[in-house]
């Protein structure tokens, strides 16, 4: 399958960091715009609108640093985005290794992602790695630190921001006895510290931050 032919994206001149300052609505207007122009090139060439998504899925969580989200909109207009541009991305038809540096450069992004506002793309690795093979090969990749941050040993557990995603792949590659046991390990760990530590797993709570709107 052939690379992307070129295009010029009309998204791309609006998603930059810190592109939309602190207001939720512009923002998320111009979220909804990126998604339908995807979209609607997808339809013509899926190949090309999956390359869309993924430029938008690298560009967004920067460009959205800045916008007030207290109000919860930003981040609900955010993950529904995610689940329209995956859908997108696990839909074309894409050979192994246009694939692979899809996965490369999303895995990047997720990442990057400080605020964080992609974080919920891991809950899709599996079907964003198109087989069961591949995601086999990102289990593989991903597991040694997943068990290490899902430990119940005080001393070298934590965050890791590829935990969801190792456990998205082992579920897509039918490793379930694996998956089980990285849980329930996880879940042994937060019934002697408390869930409240387990749950501080996801992210460190100096990037879990909301930014709030400037005081006048």
């Amino acid at each position: 399958m052939a690379k992307a032919r070129g295009h010029s994206w009309q998204f791309k001149a609006r998603p930059r960091r810190h592109a939309f300052g602190w207001k939720s609505q512009p923002a998320i207007g111009r979220l909804r715009e990126a998604v339908s122009e995807i979209t609607l090139v997808a339809r013509v060439d899926p190949i090309l609108g999956a390359e869309g998504a993924v430029v938008l899925l690298e560009r967004l969580s920067p460009a959205l640093e800045q916008v007030d989200s207290s109000s919860g909109a930003i981040g609900a207009a955010v993950n529904h985005a995610i689940a329209q541009l995956v859908a997108i991305i696990v839909a074309a038809p894409a050979d192994q290794d246009t694939r692979a540096a899809w996965l490369e450069r999303l895995f990047d992004a997720h990442a990057a992602d400080q605020i964080p506002y992609i974080e919920r793309l891991a809950d899709y690795w599996g079907e964003l790695c198109g087989s069961p093979e591949v995601a086999s090969a990102w289990a593989d990749r991903l597991i040694g630190i997943t068990r290490l941050a899902l430990s119940p040993g005080k001393d070298v557990r934590g965050y890791f921001h590829g935990t969801t995603a190792c456990l998205s792949a082992l579920f897509t590659a039918g490793r379930h006895e694996e998956l089980m046991a990285l849980v329930q390990g996880s879940a042994d760990a937060a019934s002697g510290g408390g869930w409240s530590r387990l749950a501080s797993r996801r992210r460190p709570a100096s990037r879990r931050w909301r930014r709030r709107r400037p005081c006048r």
